[in-house]
């Protein structure tokens, strides 16, 4: 199916391109400034620290369905050998193989293309098999710190998830926004809890993949509205799952990415967060989430904290 003119009509609105100038290869991370980041230090009160990441293993949160993107497959390369003689300090090695976007992780911009192009206007054909991504590469997000502030979309509707299948809209987010008593500001992260994680987290693997809540069509321009600078949920397919669009795949990941040059984040375990959110009353945080500096990557693991 072609993209339909009202996907387009979206993509104008939210366009990015060139506002950084012609060379930009990391979109809205622009957005965090060194002001931004001091004010993110200052909404440290307790020093309590909430790890986001789900356990990098084997039995991880993919089902297959997605080719090549494989589990954490871990081998021990040595143990305890002695390599410089017997008796001598003994050390442990071990490999990993992993789909980089296989755990929690940050798509980069150019996980996903559309019309040919990948953010900034760039051609497509700049991401091959043997040089990767020439352009917007994981790595060249060096750093992402900045203030978080979680969307707790779930609790603000009295639930512990959210239905399959529900898309969440911006009149949503400002009913989570409310919850928190606080107003998202340009250079924020935010994070948007369905609860869905709770079902691969009970063991429930495969209905934690499909069908799942998640980020409709219209959250594009409410986070460009905001200047949001990248956004993180608990869904494996960040965007609502199957689409809102009958054979519309992808159009979230689409324009976030492709269009606004703004990274997002799956696989977040937010559960921890909404606890101690609920039971601190502030939903704002300084947050550590800088991806693992793959040359090229179109994504890489991460392992978030948020400090209160």
């Amino acid at each position: 199916m072609a993209l339909p003119p009202e996907f387009h009509d979206i993509a104008k609105r939210v366009n990015n391109w060139g506002r950084w100038g012609e060379a930009d290869e990391i979109g809205t991370l622009n957005l965090i400034t060194d002001e931004v980041v001091r004010d993110a230090a200052a909404t440290i009160r307790s020093g309590r620290r909430i790890p986001l990441a789900v356990p990098l293993q084997q039995d991880g949160v993919q089902t297959g369905v997605i080719p090549g993107r494989v589990n954490p497959l871990h081998t021990m390369v040595a143990v305890n050998l002695e390599m410089f003689g017997p008796d001598t300090v003994a050390t442990s090695d071990d490999a990993v193989t992993m789909g980089l976007q296989a755990g929690t992780h940050w798509d980069g911009l150019t996980h996903v293309s559309h019309s040919g192009r990948i953010y900034n206007g760039r051609p497509a054909g700049s991401v091959t098999a043997h040089g990767r991504a020439a352009f917007s590469g994981i790595d060249k997000a060096r750093h992402i710190v900045s203030r978080g502030v979680l969307l707790d979309v779930a609790r603000a509707r009295g639930l512990d998830r959210l239905p399959d299948g529900h898309a969440v809209t911006p009149e949503d987010l400002e009913a989570a926004e409310a919850l928190a008593r606080t107003t998202v500001r340009p250079g924020d992260i935010v994070l948007v809890r369905t609860g869905q994680i709770r079902r691969y987290l009970a063991g429930e693997k495969e209905a934690y993949a499909f069908p799942s809540p998640g980020l409709s069509l219209r959250t594009p321009e409410w986070f460009h509205a905001r200047d949001v600078a990248a956004v993180a949920n608990d869904t494996l397919t960040f965007e609502i799952f199957p689409p809102e669009i009958e054979n519309l795949w992808l159009p979230v990941h689409a324009l976030d990415l492709v269009e606004m040059g703004m990274q997002q984040g799956q696989n977040w375990n937010l559960e921890g967060l909404s606890e101690a959110c609920a039971e601190e009353g502030r939903y704002t945080f300084l947050l550590s989430a800088t991806p693992e500096p793959f040359v090229g990557g179109a994504g890489s693991p991460v392992a978030p904290v948020a400090v209160l």
